[in-house]
C-alpha cells in the first residue's frame, strides 16, 4: 500500500543582521558573498578570486571578527551580526578614504575595501595594534598595485586622525586632484580616478555598475556561456569548480644561446595578477562596458585598446539575445587561462653591451627591445604555452636592461624607451630608489606608483613563476600561486623623487626596471628567476 505523497520540504529561512538591518533569505546554498552582492546590492564587498577564499576582497565583520564572504555560507551567519564596509560609521568611512588617498594606500581601489574591514577589527581588538601586527593582518590579503607600504602608512595617517582629530577629517589642502588623475594615467596607462571614495570600493567597476536586474553571464571551460538572474546560479549552471595550485615544479622554456657572457638570465612565466577579474556589461542594442574600469590591469586587460578576453563580446551577444541587461564575468581561472603573461626570455651579453636575447614571440617586442639595447640581437622563439603581450609593463625592454646591467661591475641609472630614469639600491632590508620623470604633478601618487613597481619588481625577481605544462596550459590557478610576495616579506622602500622641470612621462617603469636589476645583482646574479628571498 502506498504511503500516499511525500510533503513537500518547506525552503529553510535563514535570518541575520546586516548593518544593522534584519534580513531574511531563503538559504538556497549561496555563499554569504553573493547574498550581500546579488541580494542585497553591497557592492563594496569584492570578489576578486571567484570564490578561493585568497585574495581578502570580500572581508566583512561577523559579530566583530573578520570573515572572508565568498567562502562563507550564507547559513552560517544565521542570527548573527554582519558588517560590511558600507555599515562603518561615516567618520571610519571619511577617515580610511582620506587616509588612502593622502598616501597613495588604494590605485584602483579594489583591494582596499576588504584591508580596511580587516584593519578595522584589528583596531576593535587591540587597540595598540602596531605597523608590524597590520603587516601580519595583511597575510589574508592580496594587493597588486600599491606594494603594501602605503596601506600601512594609511593606517598610520587613519590612527593619527582617529586619535586626535576625532571627527571627519579635513580635506587635502590645495591637492589637485585633477592632476593627481593625470599622473595616474601616466604610470597606469589607464583613466583613473583620485579620490577618497575609490579606496572605499568606488572605482566604476564593471561589475558594481551594471544595471539594476541585468542578467548575470559565466562561461565553462569549453567556451560556452550561461545565464542567470544570479551570479552564483549562473555558476552552478556553467559546473564552475575552484582553481586548483598545482605541485609541478615552474619550468623555463627557453635556453640561454651559447656564448662566452659576462652574464646570462633566463626566466619563466609570470601571471599578471591583477586583482580585479575581466567583467562587462551591455543592454539590448548597446556597447559593452570596458574592463579596465580604474586601472589599465598593468596592460595585461588589452592589446592596443582590444580586450584580450571575450567578456565584452559576449556581454553584447548575450543582451541582444535575451533583451536584457548581461553582465558577463570572468572567474580567477578564466583570467589566467585568457590573459597574457610576460615573455619568458633567456640571454647572454658581453661586457660591451652585445650578446643574444631569446624571446618568447611577441608583436612588437623585438622594437621596444631595441630602443634599449641595441647591441643585442633578439631572436623570438615560437613556444608552447599561454599567450604573451608586448603591453605588459617593461615586457622584454626590462630584461635587456636586466643583462645589461649584470654585465657591468658598475651600479648605473636606468633610461626607459620614453626617457624616464631610475636608479635602485637593495639590500635584503630596504629598497631605495630615486625616479626621475619630468613633473611631478602629484608626489603621492608617483610615489605610490613607484613603491608598487618596487614591490612588482622585487616579488618578481624573488619569488614568482607559473607552471605551465608542454601542451602550453597553466597548471596554477589560485591566485596565492603566482608567488605575489606578502607584506612581512617586503622590503621598506625608499622613493626619492628627483627634480625635472620637463614635461610629465611614465616614471614608475623605469622604476620597475631599476629595482629589478638591483635586486638581481643583491642576489649574486644567478642565470634563473625566481632566485628566492634574499638572505
Amino acid at each position: 500500500m502506498s504511503d500516499g505523497p511525500r510533503p513537500q520540504s518547506v525552503p529553510r529561512v535563514v535570518s541575520f543582521l546586516v548593518n544593522g538591518s534584519s534580513v531574511e533569505l531563503v538559504d538556497n546554498g549561496d555563499s554569504l558573498l553573493d547574498v550581500l552582492r546579488d541580494e542585497l546590492g553591497l557592492i563594496g564587498t569584492k570578489d576578486g578570486c571567484s570564490p578561493q577564499g585568497q585574495c581578502g576582497c570580500c572581508t566583512v565583520l561577523v559579530d566583530g571578527e573578520p570573515r572572508v564572504a565568498c567562502v562563507t555560507p550564507a547559513r552560517r551567519v544565521a542570527g548573527r551580526a554582519v558588517v560590511t564596509i558600507e555599515g562603518l560609521a561615516p567618520e571610519d568611512r571619511a577617515q580610511w578614504g582620506s587616509a588612502l588617498c593622502r598616501t597613495g594606500g588604494s590605485q584602483c581601489g579594489f583591494c582596499t575595501p576588504g584591508i580596511i574591514m580587516r584593519l578595522e577589527s584589528l583596531t576593535l581588538r587591540h587597540e595598540a595594534a602596531t605597523a608590524e601586527s597590520v603587516r601580519q593582518a595583511l597575510l589574508a590579503h592580496l594587493c597588486r598595485c600599491t606594494g603594501w607600504q602605503t596601506i600601512i602608512e594609511a593606517w598610520e595617517d587613519r590612527e593619527v586622525t582617529r586619535h586626535h582629530a576625532r571627527g571627519m577629517p579635513e580635506p587635502d589642502s590645495g591637492r589637485d586632484l585633477e592632476a593627481a588623475a593625470e599622473r595616474a594615467r601616466l604610470e597606469g596607462h589607464a583613466v583613473q580616478r583620485i579620490a577618497p571614495e575609490v579606496g572605499l570600493g568606488h572605482g566604476g567597476f564593471a561589475a558594481d555598475t551594471a544595471p539594476a536586474g541585468s542578467l548575470r553571464a559565466v562561461v565553462d571551460e569549453s567556451g560556452r556561456w550561461f545565464v542567470a538572474e544570479t551570479l552564483a546560479e549562473a555558476r552552478r549552471r556553467a559546473g564552475k569548480t575552484q582553481g586548483r595550485r598545482t605541485t609541478a615544479d615552474h619550468v623555463w622554456p627557453l635556453q640561454v644561446p651559447d656564448g662566452d657572457w659576462a652574464a646570462t638570465l633566463r626566466t619563466t612565466w609570470v601571471e599578471p595578477a591583477y586583482l580585479e577579474t575581466d567583467a562587462s556589461w551591455c543592454e539590448p542594442g548597446g556597447e559593452p562596458s570596458s574592463p579596465l574600469a580604474n586601472g589599465g590591469g598593468f596592460g595585461a586587460k588589452q592589446r592596443k585598446g582590444a580586450p584580450w578576453s571575450p567578456v565584452m563580446e559576449a556581454a553584447r551577444l548575450l543582451a541582444d539575445e535575451h533583451g536584457r541587461a548581461v553582465l558577463a564575468v570572468a572567474s580567477r581561472e578564466d583570467t589566467v587561462r585568457w590573459g597574457p603573461k610576460r615573455p619568458p626570455v633567456a640571454g647572454g651579453v658581453r661586457a660591451d653591451g652585445t650578446g643574444v636575447l631569446r624571446i618568447c614571440s611577441t608583436p612588437g617586442v623585438a622594437a621596444t627591445i631595441a630602443l634599449v639595447a641595441p647591441g643585442l640581437v633578439v631572436e623570438e622563439v615560437d613556444v608552447v604555452g599561454p599567450a604573451t603581450s608586448n603591453d605588459l609593463r617593461g615586457a622584454g625592454w626590462v630584461e635587456a636592461l636586466v643583462l645589461l646591467s649584470g654585465a657591468s661591475d658598475e651600479v648605473g641609472i636606468v633610461t626607459a624607451p620614453n626617457g624616464a630614469r631610475a636608479w635602485a639600491e637593495v639590500t635584503p632590508t630596504s629598497i631605495r630608489v630615486g625616479v626621475r620623470c619630468g613633473r611631478t604633478l602629484d608626489h603621492a601618487v608617483l610615489r605610490s606608483y613607484c613603491v608598487g613597481a618596487s614591490h612588482m619588481a622585487y616579488s618578481w625577481v624573488t619569488s614568482e613563476a607559473l607552471s605551465v605544462d608542454g601542451d602550453g596550459e597553466v597548471h596554477d590557478l589560485t591566485i596565492r600561486s603566482f608567488g605575489v610576495l606578502r607584506a612581512v616579506d617586503t622590503p621598506e622602500i625608499e622613493i626619492v623623487v628627483e627634480p625635472d622641470d620637463g614635461p610629465p612621462i611614465n616614471g614608475s617603469d623605469a622604476v620597475f626596471a631599476a629595482v629589478a636589476a638591483a635586486t638581481w645583482r643583491a642576489s649574486g646574479r644567478p642565470t634563473e628567476w625566481p632566485v628566492g628571498l634574499l638572505p
